[in-house]
């Protein structure tokens, strides 16, 4: 099986190349989400292996279709024989009284020989090639289908990713406006219209902000640590994600509507392929047995020198065709004949169950796209009011008609707002990402 490196693979050829050392030393990459589904959707230790096991299908297809071609064989033999006449019934009628020693020999005999032999009717053979071709055909549909849980996988963790590095910018910001309040407190303080105790409140958060971006910044570095594992590249290579989180993460052009969604994902899902071609192989294999039941043909033939020496060696050839026929096997036939019936009928529930999963998959992802969009909405407002909550508690502080404790209650209430948004634009984008999962267009998402 001829394989083809594709260049998402040189992608990750390119993300892979380097010591630790070196990577250590290198910029780093500039990894998209596109980019990230396609690496993963050709280099990925699951494509890969599925990748050999459909190269091992095409090479059972060979296999099971040698038995039909001719076989051509040549041996060269030289040997010394003895044999005893009695053991062949042989009686010589001799005169009274005398004898004759049965055995004959030694007798050198050399021989060279050419064999052929092909099948010119074989019903069987032919059944079991188009069984082990349907075998193929599901397991270069696993193939498509690893490629794209790959590649969803890689899609996940990249959101993931995202959402950290938004969590660290949203920390940093949050560490900037506490360090503003530290400077407003101690500056109110100069002023005589605060006290030590709003200076050492807003040190605190100050601290707690600091905290929260050190949290931050590790859940980032495991991200892109899961993230590498996920594109099936060194966990070590250097790089930094490209794409913002955003209300349009993962963008995808699965059509809304879930009877459009359900037909694309009827067409494009490559475990309904490998389903059906498993059922297809069950029931090909079936008539296979049943085949062996028809008379087979075969033509066979030798030609070859033989003699008592090479020297004395004359040509002689055999050619014969057989007709041959099972008659009674015990009923094993009939007992491999049910139990592949069975096969049969266990892939047809299999790839009936395949159907109902998909289904389900598509309307499942559809709820929790719509379901991510009114978070996103409802995150957004509560964001603003956030905003406008932390200003004016800044403006009463500054002007002295409150402590800093209300600023600082606004504070934590905009980075809990913060939050919100970006948990509901990553929800959604992992939604959007499990629904071109569900209708099979992962290799898609942008």
């Amino acid at each position: 099986m001829k394989l083809e490196i594709a260049p998402a693979a040189l992608a990750a050829l390119a993300l892979m190349a380097g010591t630790a050392a070196a990577q250590d030393t290198a910029p780093p990459v500039t990894l998209t989400l596109s980019r990230a589904v396609a690496v993963a959707a050709d280099t990925a230790p699951g494509v890969r292996i599925a990748g050999l096991r459909a190269g091992e299908a095409e090479e059972r297809i060979r296999e099971a279709r040698g038995a039909l071609l001719p076989t051509l064989s040549a041996a060269v033999s030289e040997d010394r024989r003895t044999q005893n006449l009695e053991t062949f019934g042989f009686a010589l009628p001799l005169p009274p009284g005398e004898s004759l020693n049965p055995k004959i020999g030694p007798v050198d005999v050399f021989d060279a020989r050419l064999r052929a032999s092909t099948a010119l009717f074989d019903p069987a053979g032919v059944a079991r090639v188009r069984a082990v071709r349907a075998a193929a055909a599901g397991t270069q549909a696993e193939v498509s289908t690893a490629s794209e849980t790959s590649g969803a996988r890689a899609a996940l963790a990249y959101v993931t990713a995202e959402r950290a590095a938004a969590t660290v910018s949203a920390r940093r910001e949050d560490v900037r406006l506490a360090g503003e309040l530290v400077t407003l407190a101690q500056a109110q303080l100069d002023r005589g219209v605060a006290t030590a105790l709003d200076v050492t409140r807003a040190r605190t958060q100050l601290a707690a902000a600091q905290g929260l971006l050190s949290v931050a910044q590790n859940q980032l570095d495991q991200a892109q640590v899961n993230l590498a594992r996920a594109m099936g590249i060194d966990p070590r290579t250097n790089f930094v994600i490209a794409d913002a989180l955003g209300p349009q993460t993962a963008a995808i052009s699965v059509p809304a509507d879930e009877a459009e969604a359900m037909r694309a994902a009827m067409a494009n899902r490559p475990e309904l392929r490998s389903a059906e071609a498993q059922q297809r192989a069950a029931q090909l294999a079936t008539r296979a047995i049943q085949a062996e039941r028809l008379p087979r043909l075969d033509l066979a033939a030798d030609y070859g020198i033989t003699g008592l020496n090479p020297r004395d060696a004359f040509p002689t050839y055999n050619i014969a065709v057989q007709v041959s026929a099972p008659l009674f096997d015990g009923f094993r036939r009939e007992a491999r004949q049910q139990h592949q019936a069975l096969t049969a009928r266990e892939a047809g529930v299999r790839a009936a169950d395949v159907r109902q999963q998909v289904e389900a998959e598509v309307r499942s992802a559809l709820l929790d796209v719509a379901n991510g969009q009114d978070q996103q909405r409802i995150a957004a407002e509560r964001l603003r009011l956030a905003n406008e909550e932390l200003s004016q508690a800044q403006e009463r502080f500054a002007n002295g008609l409150a402590t800093n404790i209300e600023v600082i209650n606004a504070q934590q209430n905009l980075v809990r707002a913060k939050d919100a948004v970006i948990d509901a634009q990553a929800a959604s984008a992992q939604a959007r990402v499990n629904l071109a999962r569900a209708t099979g267009t992962t290799l898609n998402i942008r």
